[in-house]
């Protein structure tokens, strides 16, 4: 398989795990850019791509990178806007639910976007996207060991800023 139809695959594979990945390290849905900007900048390294990380990780590797520069182009910074909540569609529940979810998940992103920046990436990687210690680790350049302990730290300060959830887990679910 040439370099070109690999490319193609992992776009079929992982365009939408890119895509999501940039709504949430963004805070816009307007990310197509982006995304099309990720899949050239992998066309043009992928015989830089030793295969000793998955694909999906070596591509939101591209995708945090290629984030940070279109933030430093734009002198833009926002994470998580409420604007995003509009797109949550609900499953059959009653209105006062809804309601209530909505109101819960707005808090949750409110104080999302209140963290500090190396604690958004690591709750949106660990926690939103489900990745491994060992992948985001490799997203962000850094140990597993610091992963888990800022992961630690960012629960921490966002549970001291929604104060009712004290479950992580709990926490994570009304994210996703």
């Amino acid at each position: 398989m040439d370099r070109q139809e690999s490319i193609k695959r992992l776009f079929e594979l992982y365009c939408d795990d890119v895509f999501r990945y940039l709504v949430y390290y963004t805070g816009s849905r307007d990310v197509e850019d982006m995304v099309q900007e990720v899949f050239i900048k992998a066309l043009k390294a992928y015989e830089t791509f030793a295969g000793r990380s998955h694909p999906k990780t070596w591509l939101l590797t591209i995708a945090r990178n290629t984030a940070i520069d279109f933030a430093r182009k734009n002198r833009r910074w926002s994470f998580l806007p409420e604007s995003w909540l509009a797109n949550v569609q609900a499953n059959e529940q009653a209105p006062d639910e809804i309601v209530t979810q909505g109101e819960e998940k707005a808090q949750l992103y409110a104080a999302l976007s209140r963290l500090k920046p190396n604690y958004r990436e690591v709750l949106i990687l660990r926690g939103i996207k489900e990745l491994s210690a060992a992948q985001t680790a490799e997203i962000l350049d850094c140990s597993e060991n610091k992963v888990n302990v800022t992961m630690h730290r960012a629960m921490k300060a966002l549970r001291a800023q929604m104060g009712d959830y004290a479950d992580e887990r709990e926490l994570i679910k009304h994210v996703r």
